[in-house]
């Protein structure tokens, strides 16, 4: 038995498990367009693009007032008119994180080593990017999802380091406000598409910090979640 595409850490929903025979078709279910919905926190960037990485940027999008109302109309136009970035076929880079062998190495190992390698890149494809929509989280519920979802992972992933980074810019930093917004959208994109790359490419357009919050793959070919 085998997967065809694997899911991040952080990330959820569809993956097909092929047996017997049919292991040997492995490529041509790698090569199927794949959906997701996924959520984007911004204000945080993280070396991984997700919330299981350390904190490398804080740069809030509203102030405490405009955060405590919910969401600014001038922001999510912003968001909307850069998607254009993000559809059609553009060049990716592989996040630092990745597992993506450089030098007969992944990435991750590399970055946690602190070797400076070039970071490799690929063309990828998204037919659609859309926004669905905005909502916000109060600081406590962002801080106690994150340490419920780190939590469960499994091996070495910094998540000690990590977890002590994110009480530490949540609770003790008191510049923060009392909630964050998460932006919510629905991609469809070939294989080899890094999500949580698009979340962390997007705030750099918006000149904002922004990292994946969740990823959820809804759809793989003809495959979808029930």
């Amino acid at each position: 038995m085998t997967y065809a595409g694997r899911l991040d850490p952080m990330a959820s929903g569809v993956l097909l498990i092929l047996a017997g025979k049919e292991t040997k078709n492995k490529e041509k279910y790698l090569a199927f367009t794949k959906e997701y919905e996924f959520e984007v926190l911004f204000g945080f960037a993280t070396d991984t693009y997700d919330i299981l990485g350390k904190v490398t940027f804080v740069n809030l999008p509203l102030d405490k007032g405009e955060a405590e109302r919910g969401s600014s109309i001038e922001f999510v136009k912003k968001i909307k008119e850069n998607l254009k970035y993000f559809t059609g076929k553009f060049i990716q880079k592989y996040p630092a994180y990745s597992s993506k062998p450089v030098n007969g190495v992944p990435m991750f190992a590399h970055s946690r080593a602190g070797t400076e390698v070039e970071i490799p890149e690929r063309e990828v494809f998204v037919s659609q990017l859309k926004f669905l929509k905005i909502r916000k989280i109060k600081k406590e519920k962002l801080l106690e999802n994150i340490e419920k979802r780190i939590n469960k992972v499994s091996g070495d992933f910094r998540q000690k380091e990590i977890l002590k980074i994110w009480q530490k810019e949540i609770v003790k930093n008191k510049k923060v406000p009392d909630s964050f917004l998460l932006v919510k959208f629905k991609i469809k994109c070939g294989s080899g598409t890094y999500v949580r790359g698009i979340a962390n490419s997007l705030g750099e357009k918006i000149n904002l910090p922004a990292l994946a919050f969740s990823i959820k793959r809804t759809k793989i070919g003809k495959w979808s979640k029930i």
